[in-house]
């Protein structure tokens, strides 16, 4: 009966630890965020996100902000309006992408302001997946992509002579 009982227990484990491990690989690439002016109180993340199962992002901290929120914006009627969140969906082995004026992370009540080439650790908290920190990259004030992607990451070379 003993080895009945040990041989469920090790079934129920390996079946644990294989669901952990495919819910547990979120990928978070391209983290960043707009540089801030002197001031201001609020900034914004953004990063692209790929889960190979179904999960949700239903939160996010840093320690450089009061508050960090979920947000979407979204034009209606001619006028840009944002709201909050309270998750974002990821559908499996597709990305999900955080970006200016789409959906975006809010940072909310700033202890100082974000300055170019400076780095932001980002925890996400993911249903499924757990907790996650990342670091984002602060770019420059307005910047509309990170560092190296603004023109869809190529550049071109200055003309010689000049």
């Amino acid at each position: 009966m003993m080895p009945n009982i040990l041989l469920a227990c090790a079934a129920s484990l390996l079946i644990s630890a294989s669901a952990m491990a495919q819910t547990g690989a979120v990928e978070v690439t391209a983290a960043w965020a707009r540089a801030t002016p002197g001031g201001a109180e609020n900034g914004a993340a953004y990063l692209t996100m790929t889960s190979p199962t179904a999960d949700r992002l239903t939160g996010v901290s840093t320690p450089l902000a009061r508050a960090a929120e979920l947000h979407a914006m979204k034009l209606a009627g001619g006028i840009m309006t944002m709201s909050p969140l309270a998750a974002i969906d990821l559908p499996p082995g597709r990305p999900v992408t955080l970006k200016p004026g789409a959906m975006h992370v809010m940072l909310v009540g700033l202890k100082q302001p974000l300055q170019a080439g400076q780095s932001v650790p980002l925890i996400l908290h993911f249903e499924k997946a757990g907790t996650r920190e990342v670091i984002a990259t602060v770019g420059k004030i307005g910047a509309t992509a990170p560092e190296g992607h603004a023109h869809g990451g190529m550049h071109m070379p200055a003309p010689a002579g000049r």
